[in-house]
């Protein structure tokens, strides 16, 4: 039990907070567009990927982020969802979801703000928490 939840919980609890972590990014990029007069112009709204060229620095990042989020999330709830129905108790399994969810919504945050090797970090921490979940689970099929 952690923070008063089974791990089993944990895990689904954490697939339905890395979905909303996708689009936090987006927010970002939402008031990016606004910047730019989007929200006003038919012709931009019409093209939205088009814009991108105008985004100031900091929502081109943030649209990065949102990416790799989109990239991220199907490897994590993969891992989940194995350390799920593998039926993963241990503390391991707990703190490695637990430490994915924190990792990917500081990832976008030290993107955004553009320090690189946090960022760096912050991605290295989620591949590992993924790796770990799927290399409990494959451990205990053995």
């Amino acid at each position: 039990m952690l923070f008063g939840l089974s791990v089993p919980s944990l895990l689904l609890i954490a697939i339905a907070v890395a979905v909303v972590w996708i689009y936090v990014p987006f927010l970002v990029v939402a008031y990016a567009r606004a910047q730019i007069g989007y929200l006003t112009n038919k012709e931009m709204m019409a093209a939205p990927r088009a814009t991108f060229d105008q985004l100031p620095d900091y929502g081109k990042r943030a649209t990065w982020a949102h990416q790799n989020a989109l990239e991220a999330f199907p490897i994590f709830a993969a891992a989940a969802l194995m350390a799920y129905v593998t039926h993963q108790t241990s503390a391991w399994a707990g703190w490695a979801a637990i430490a994915w969810i924190v990792a990917r919504f500081l990832y976008p945050v030290f993107y955004i703000l553009n320090v690189s090797i946090l960022r760096s970090l912050m991605f290295g921490i989620g591949s590992v928490c993924s790796f770990t979940l799927i290399g409990l689970s494959l451990i205990s099929t053995l």
